[in-house]
């Protein structure tokens, strides 16, 4: 079977070094981008992508910002995208849903709440 490809966007290195981490001890693959600009420009290749985790906190763009924009990209409409945010406050799960996330997790990560969501990609 092959590995399943999660991109990670986040603008901070300690949390793609831990969630690769994470990840690829489970078997997964990772790409990494710092930030959505970067992440949007390998979606608009053909380059596997399974699913991918955007931190919604970032500087020039911000998961919210991000997220119709990858939905938009013609060959990635059906990619599941799962919000990733510090802000766990009310509110917050519907914000991400409504921006287009197919799910949401907050920080710091439950991994085995993460690996559940992964497993149903």
């Amino acid at each position: 079977m092959e590995k399943k490809k999660i991109m990670i966007v986040d603008d901070d290195a300690r949390n793609i070094f831990a969630l690769k981490a994470t990840l690829r001890s489970k078997g997964f693959d990772c790409i990494a981008c710092a930030g959505a600009t970067e992440a949007l420009d390998i979606l608009r290749t053909d380059n596997p992508v399974d699913a991918v985790l955007i931190d919604m906190m970032m500087p020039e763009m911000d998961g919210y910002e991000a997220i119709p924009l990858m939905k938009d990209l013609d060959n990635r409409q059906s990619l599941p995208v799962i919000a990733v945010t510090a802000q766990a406050m009310v509110g917050d799960r519907e914000k991400c849903l409504a921006a287009g996330a197919d799910d949401y997790i907050s920080k710091p990560i439950d991994v085995d709440k993460l690996l559940k969501l992964l497993s149903s990609i």
